[in-house]
């Protein structure tokens, strides 16, 4: 079972992002203030879990929390800051964001820039060792997954409902086919479509 907490005095928050590997989509963030005493036997890493499941580890979450907010960093922030830059501005606006201010940051993976002065510590697969990041990985999935299944009803050539702006074979082959689309990043590697100056696709 994941850890409760780090400290048993500090107001501790865990923060999380995903979509930092996808060709198109902004980067989500998500911050929650868990209580001390929450346990959930079922809560860890979002990867780890079916949408069904995180659907009712959400509900869980936004009960049980003692704060939470999700946050954005968009596809042109993304292309002009690059996307570890972009997922760190994500996440500090998830933390400032939060109706309770944290004495303590929980940040997965091993980058961070300092934020409002606050303590942080950068965690490698956090998600999979204390219930507050794998909260706020759950949080971010869900949305980040419901924002992509909605940009697919007016992109259905991406398949981003099922791929949710991830390059697998499909999407590249959509990429090839029509161009590219005002949600793609640029500043990734999206195949010939932007060599060739294709745009197939009216984003408007």
């Amino acid at each position: 079972m994941l850890k409760s907490s780090y400290t048993d005095t500090y107001i501790e928050a865990g923060v999380d992002e995903v979509g930092r590997g996808c060709l198109a989509g902004p980067v989500v963030a998500a911050a929650v203030i868990l209580p001390k005493d929450f346990i959930h036997s079922e809560l860890k890493d979002s990867k780890q879990l079916g949408a069904t499941k995180r659907a009712e580890l959400e509900i869980v979450i936004k009960e049980n929390a003692l704060a939470w907010a999700i946050a954005e960093a968009s596809v042109s922030e993304i292309d002009t800051f690059n996307i570890l830059n972009a997922s760190i501005l994500a996440m500090h606006r998830a933390i400032e964001s939060l109706s309770l201010m944290p004495e303590l940051l929980l940040i997965d993976g091993n980058c961070f820039k300092p934020y409002n002065f606050i303590p942080y510590h950068c965690i490698v697969k956090g998600d999979d060792k204390f219930l507050a990041i794998a909260a706020a990985s759950v949080l971010a999935k869900n949305y980040r997954d419901q924002l992509m299944s909605q940009l697919a009803q007016d992109f259905p050539a991406y398949d981003w409902e099922h791929n949710v702006g991830y390059p697998t074979a499909k999407h590249r082959q959509a990429i090839q086919k029509h161009g590219i689309s005002d949600w793609h990043r640029l500043s990734f590697k999206l195949g010939n479509a932007i060599e060739d100056g294709k745009s197939g696709i009216d984003t408007k």
